[in-house]
Formats: C-alpha cells, structure tokens, sequence
C-alpha cells in the first residue's frame, strides 16, 4: 500500500470541478426521528448538528422561493417491500408504517406543497419518481443534505449524477454514526461525485 496521503494520491487524477446550474432544489434526505432520539437503535449523537443546518438551510430555501423536497423511508409491516436490504440492516424496522420514530422531527417538516418523496432503499432515486419531477420542475442542481451520509446521501448523490443532475452535498448538514465514514464518504464523493459544500457556500447557492 501506498504511505501517501490521499490528497496527494488523489491529487490531478479526480480534480474536475461542477458548478450549480439553472434551477437547484434543496433535497433533505431522511432526517426522522429514528436518528434524533437517544434510545433509538439509529440514534447519531451528530444528527441534531446536521438537523440545526438543515433548518437554516430550508428556511433561506423558502425565503428564496426555492423547491424544498424531503425523503423518508416508510415499510410494511415486516418489511415486504423492503427486500434483501430489510433483510441485511434488521434496524429498518425503525421505518415501519405507523412507527414514531419515521416522523419528521420538530423545526424540519414539510410545509404544504413540499415534495415528500417515501423510499424503502437508499438512494432518493430508487424505485421512485423523483428524477422525473425533478426533470418536470426544471431542476437541474440539488443540495442533498441528510442522514447518514455513508448510507442514503451517498446513494442519492451518486444516483443524481448517474440521472444528470448536479450534486452538491453539504457537508455541515450531513452526518453519520462515525467520523470515519462521515469523512471518507465526502472525499470519495467529492473526487467522482459531487461537490462537497459548506452550509456558508449552499446559503450563497440559495442566494
């Protein structure tokens, strides 16, 4: 193995740059409950930092008249249609219908006429029509902000790219259980994915 560091094993092979297009929508991907309460078998100690930064950041959106779109996840009983992935992460039934821990958490729900997009698998994309409203609305750039970011934000900013949407993720409104994957998904996502954004550079993209 190599002992450089990976910026300098990285540096001028992935260094291409995207920039925001036309129309940006932010995307909250899954900031429920289940990663909020302490209790919760998916509780994160950093998710009410991420929850903090993804208010600000819905609010400067709707000031600015920009769309807001949530994800959620959302199974039936025993997870029938949660497949192979229910079956690996047993901890989804978290998400069962009628379970508390699926809510919104306070300071971060949609308002009326917010997209709210229910998955059952990782990416905001799979098995959904969210790349199709998006193309209808216009919207060619999405914000994704969200839990966890190893897990669902990762996924969903590889499946925007993949349907030709510009990602950028930010980082300030993103968190996972660890550092460790927190940090090396951002790096990876930023080499081949995304942009990497701070909370400061997605409130100059909402303007």
């Amino acid at each position: 193995m190599s002992d450089k560091t990976a910026q300098v094993n990285y540096a001028g092979v992935y260094n291409g740059k995207l920039m925001p297009g036309r129309k940006t929508a932010l995307l909250i991907v899954d900031v429920m409950m289940a990663y909020l309460e302490q209790g919760s078998p998916i509780f994160m100690e950093t998710a009410e930092a991420a929850r903090q930064s993804n208010i600000r950041l819905a609010q400067a959106a709707r000031n600015a008249g920009m769309p807001v779109i949530f994800t959620n996840v959302e199974y039936q009983a025993g997870g029938a249609d949660g497949g192979v992935f229910y079956r690996k992460a047993p901890v989804l039934k978290s998400f069962d219908a009628g379970s508390p821990m699926g809510a919104f958490p306070d300071g971060l729900k949609p308002q009326s006429g917010e997209l709210v997009v229910t998955k059952q698998y990782a990416s905001a994309f799979f098995g959904t029509s969210l790349a199709a409203t998006l193309t209808a609305m216009g919207v060619d750039t999405l914000l994704i902000t969200g839990y966890s970011t190893s897990g669902c934000v990762r996924a969903t900013g590889v499946d925007a790219i993949q349907h030709g949407f510009i990602p950028l993720i930010v980082r300030d409104a993103c968190a996972d259980r660890h550092e460790g994957p927190h940090e090396a998904n951002l790096f990876d996502l930023q080499a081949k994915y995304a942009e990497v954004i701070s909370e400061a550079e997605a409130l100059d993209v909402i303007g």
